[in-house]
């Protein structure tokens, strides 16, 4: 059964999740609950999520920003593959996340991947399915999950933010990598991206973290 992630549901995975670990209401007790941080479903997403992928919030915001700026409207994929190569490095692009946006427009396009019917599929059929379009791999799969379909149990381990804030709020000796964190995930079952909500919470609290901050 695929459990959406609706603010109710939230609330209620917040409420068990502190219930078992003292730690995680700690972050709770000071913070609040997490924010749900939804985006909007749809090739946008992705496409910001492959601007994000290695680089910072702040950085990718920008990236954004210049190349909405750059046509005066956000891109669908037949309007990526119309803007040449020049001005997408002229927003900030590299080469590759060239290469990326133009072969998932491209997909999207040829309907080698239908994202509007998606949400009939379960966890690892969808993650197979994005993850079978080159430039997609575990992490923006996961997040796509995570805050477009609201899915209630994705945990991106490969995720840097999420590796840093579990070492703080565990109180680890040093950052996991990702099969630690995979198997730090479990104890979080069913509710993993409520906890991957709450991780993200204590991390992007920390003033430090300037221009840190979730996409809508």
């Amino acid at each position: 059964m695929r459990l959406l992630l609706t603010k109710k549901r939230l609330a209620e995975g917040v409420e068990l999740l502190c219930s078992k670990d003292k730690r995680l209401r700690s972050v709770v007790d000071r913070l609040g609950s997490p924010p749900q941080w939804y985006r909007r479903p749809g090739f946008r997403t992705l496409l910001y999520l492959i601007l994000e992928q290695q680089v910072s919030l702040a950085s990718a915001r920008a990236i954004w920003n210049k190349l909405v700026a750059l046509k005066q409207s956000e891109p669908t994929p037949s309007k990526f593959l119309e803007i040449t190569d020049e001005e997408l490095r002229s927003v900030g692009f590299s080469r590759q996340k060239i290469r990326y946006g133009r072969l998932l427009s491209e997909a999207i396009i040829l309907r080698r991947i239908k994202l509007d019917q998606l949400q009939r599929f379960d966890d690892v059929n969808v993650h197979a399915k994005l993850t079978a379009i080159t430039g997609i791999g575990r992490w923006t799969a996961d997040v796509y999950m995570m805050e477009a379909m609201r899915r209630a149990d994705i945990w991106p381990v490969g995720d840097l933010a999420l590796a840093t804030s579990v070492t703080e709020v565990l109180g680890l000796q040093g950052r996991p990598n990702v099969a630690d964190l995979e198997i730090i995930g479990t104890r979080f079952k069913p509710w993993r991206s409520v906890a991957a909500r709450i991780f993200w919470h204590h991390y992007l609290s920390d003033p430090k973290r300037k221009g840190s901050s979730k996409p809508t």
